[in-house]
């Protein structure tokens, strides 16, 4: 991946195909970090990470003495230790919606993302793609005025999204091209175009779409 450039002391233990992982490396590779993925199967944790993590998790991320095995605590910690280009406002109180979009794309979308990836054939996954699309289809309009998530420069926000926007094919789930989608389309076109988007995917994303 083109975040690897040399030996580090930070290394990423990652899930190829979790969109949990993906997020945290849309933020390694906008910030340029050098760091070492290791690319690890959820159903095998290494005994290093079982050391650093209690939870058993993926991903982790271990900075030297430190590990972190929250995303949103690693996507924020990653933007203070590397601050450029920042991925979170510098007001308070638009940090602080930011932080509430981020909330609410775990609550109405990461949600059901976890319930069609668990049991796909399921009638449960087959509620969660309709409360997903339906989800997804309303909040469509929000992009005619911005070219990311709310805002006018890409966020931490948009490294939640985009990553389950990528897979939204491979879980089953269509999207209507029509007046009312279009700007989440077109929003969906500028983010896997971004450079560091590209960078951030595994051989087995780059297959979702190939």
């Amino acid at each position: 991946m083109g975040v690897v450039a040399k030996r580090s002391s930070m290394t990423f233990y990652s899930d190829p195909g979790c969109h949990y992982s993906h997020r945290v490396r849309i933020v390694l590779a906008e910030k340029g970090v050098t760091v070492d993925i290791e690319d690890v199967d959820g159903k095998s944790i290494p005994e290093e990470v079982l050391e650093l993590n209690p939870y058993a998790s993926l991903p982790t991320l271990v900075d030297r003495d430190l590990a972190l095995y929250e995303t949103k605590v690693m996507m924020e910690y990653l933007d203070e230790r590397f601050p450029h280009p920042p991925l979170l406002p510098v007001y308070p109180v638009a940090r602080a919606m930011s932080r509430q979009f981020m909330h609410r794309i775990e609550r109405d979308c990461c949600a059901q993302v976890d319930k069609i990836v668990h049991s796909p054939e399921s009638k449960t996954a087959e509620k969660a793609r309709k409360e997903l699309r339906e989800s997804l289809i309303s909040i469509a309009p929000i992009f005619a005025d911005l070219p990311y998530f709310m805002n006018e420069e890409f966020t931490l926000v948009d490294c939640c999204l985009g990553p389950i926007l990528w897979r939204l094919e491979s879980l089953g789930i269509e999207l209507p091209n029509n007046r009312q989608t279009k700007p989440l389309h077109d929003y969906m076109a500028r983010l896997f175009e971004r450079e560091s988007f590209q960078e951030s995917l595994s051989e087995l994303e780059r297959e979702l779409q190939a």
